[in-house]
C-alpha cells in the first residue's frame, strides 16, 4: 500500500497492543456487529494484529482473514499470536508493496483502523481497497482524533467516495473519527461507463446551483 515515511515503527506495537488499549478500542465491541462466520475479511494495516485476533475468533472455522502490513516484523507477531491463540489456519498474511495492497481476494469487510494517514496517495488506496469488496462487502475507516483533523477526515470520506464507496454510518469509537461505507452500484456503474466522478457535496452544491 502506498505509505508515508511516518509508518508507526514495529518495535512500537508492543507497547500499543495492551490491555488498557483493548479496553478504550474493544475489538469485540467495534467489529461485532459487522463480521459474520463463513466471512472473508481484510485487516489493512494490521500491526501486530489486535483486531486480526478478534477478527479470526468472529469468522470461525469456515472463514478467514487477510492480514495486511507493510512491515515484515509486524507479520510475524501476527502469525505468533495466531499460533499461540489456535487460530492460524484463519488467518493468512501479506506484506503489501510500498505502491499497493497486491492481493485480488473478494472480501466482505474491510477494517482500516489509525492507519489512513499513514498513507500517502489515499485515492489509489482507497481505489484498490473499494475494488476488492463483494457487492454487500463493508469497510469501516477510523482515524486518531488528535492526529487527523476534521478537514482531513473530510477529505479521506471524500475519497472513498470517489473510488465508488457510500457513507452509511459514523460508528461511535473512542477518540476517533470513523465511517462505515458499503459499494456505491450506482457510482460503479458510473465508473464503468466512464463518467466522470464528483464527492458528494460537491455534486450536491452542483446541483442547487443549476437549479
Amino acid at each position: 500500500m502506498p505509505l508515508s515515511i511516518h509508518v508507526c515503527p514495529w518495535w512500537l506495537a508492543r507497547s500499543l497492543d495492551n490491555p488498557i488499549r483493548r479496553l478504550i478500542h474493544s475489538p469485540d465491541k467495534i467489529l461485532g456487529g459487522y463480521i459474520e462466520p463463513g466471512q472473508t475479511v481484510l485487516d489493512l494495516g494490521c500491526g501486530s494484529g489486535t483486531f486480526t485476533i478478534a477478527m479470526a475468533r468472529m469468522v470461525g472455522e469456515a472463514g478467514r482473514v487477510i492480514a495486511v502490513d507493510v512491515q515484515e516484523e509486524m507479520l510475524q507477531m501476527v502469525r505468533q499470536k495466531a499460533v499461540e491463540e489456535g487460530l492460524a489456519s484463519r488467518i493468512t498474511t501479506h506484506k503489501s508493496e510500498p505502491n499497493g495492497i497486491g492481493i485480488s481476494d473478494k472480501v466482505d469487510f474491510a477494517l482500516a483502523f489509525y492507519m489512513i494517514h499513514e498513507v500517502s496517495d489515499v485515492d489509489a488506496f482507497l481505489m484498490e481497497v473499494a475494488s476488492l469488496f463483494k457487492p454487500s462487502g463493508r469497510l469501516l475507516i477510523a482515524e486518531p482524533l488528535i492526529h487527523v483533523s476534521e478537514s482531513s477526515f473530510k477529505k479521506t470520506v471524500d475519497a472513498a467516495q470517489l473510488a465508488g464507496l457510500r457513507p452509511v454510518s459514523e460508528p461511535k469509537i473512542r477518540f476517533s473519527r470513523s465511517m462505515l461505507f458499503q459499494p456505491d452500484n450506482a457510482v460503479n456503474s458510473r465508473k464503468d461507463l466512464g463518467w466522470p466522478m464528483f464527492p458528494l457535496d460537491l455534486f450536491m452544491r452542483h446541483r442547487d446551483v443549476n437549479r
